[in-house]
């Protein structure tokens, strides 16, 4: 957080002394979104959603940018891909639909102009906020079921986690212009959760009848999904209170791609009411 404060107020600083071109932009992005958590602890990216989005833009000046963004991505994870053998034993796995929108302010490092050629490349870096709505889901019995509603953790009914969050949203990114309305945008963007629930999992293992009562047999099946550890011999994984996730950590997610913008100029209303 103080980083983040840090970089709005350096940017800020900065904007005073900035050539002017002001401006809105707006378009498209595609690529990729990667997860990070209880799940994925060993930051593997061998399992990739679809990632894309609208962005708008406005330009205060060659060097600052004030950015919104509303993003599609998909992520998964699956205890299966761990080398970790008490993730492997746990044999957990996720997958979400993540629908994210996002504030930002953007740093130019070099002067950038649409349309000069000179002033038509520059790398930048970005800092904002988002609030994002995540369902996570996992396969069973050959269907996708739910899993927050069942309450994987012991949760009461009508305490469970929200499927709403927000983080803070940073990162860096290049930007080259092919005309004077057309640039190609290539960004990588990150994401710190204010949850560490994007995977369903955080905490321990409930008690299973507690867990049958409250919900049903479905919820105490996705909940403990454990096998043995290979060679420890008798597993306790999935007893009540033992560890489950760890919730020092909060989920986090990437989002990297490649847009596509167009530059609108500087337009602003007209007057009306004039005096001559």
């Amino acid at each position: 957080m103080r980083k983040a404060l840090l970089f709005v107020a350096i940017i800020l600083g900065t904007a005073s002394i900035a050539h002017a071109q002001k401006g809105w932009e707006a378009g498209g992005w595609l690529g990729g979104a990667y997860y990070f958590g209880d799940l994925n602890t060993n930051y593997d990216l061998s399992m990739p959603g679809l990632a894309g989005g609208i962005i708008a833009r406005y330009n205060f000046n060659d060097r600052l940018c004030f950015k919104m963004s509303a993003n599609y991505g998909k992520v998964m994870a699956d205890d299966a891909n761990s080398s970790n053998p008490f993730e492997q034993a746990r044999n957990l796995s996720f997958e979400s639909i993540l629908i994210d929108g996002t504030a930002q302010l953007e740093f130019n490092f070099l002067p950038y102009t649409h349309g000069s050629k000179d002033e038509f490349f520059t790398p930048y870096v970005f800092a904002g906020f988002n609030v994002f709505h995540f369902n996570p889901k996992a396969s069973y019995q050959g269907e996708m079921v739910e899993l927050r509603p069942l309450g994987t953790e012991g949760q009461f009914k009508g305490e469970e986690y929200y499927s709403v969050s927000g983080g803070l949203a940073y990162g860096l990114g290049i930007k080259l212009d092919l005309s004077y309305e057309l640039s190609l945008n290539f960004e990588l963007s990150a994401r710190s959760l204010f949850t560490d629930y994007l995977d369903d999992v955080s905490t321990v293992y409930p008690d299973k009848g507690d867990l049958l009562k409250l919900r049903n047999q479905t919820a105490v099946a996705l909940s403990d999904r454990s096998r043995e550890i290979p060679g420890s011999g008798d597993s306790q994984i999935g007893s009540k209170g033992t560890q489950r996730g760890n919730s020092n950590n909060n989920d986090s997610y990437l989002l990297l791609g490649v847009g596509l913008v167009y530059y609108f100029g500087d337009i602003r209303c007209p007057e009306y009411g004039r005096r001559r």
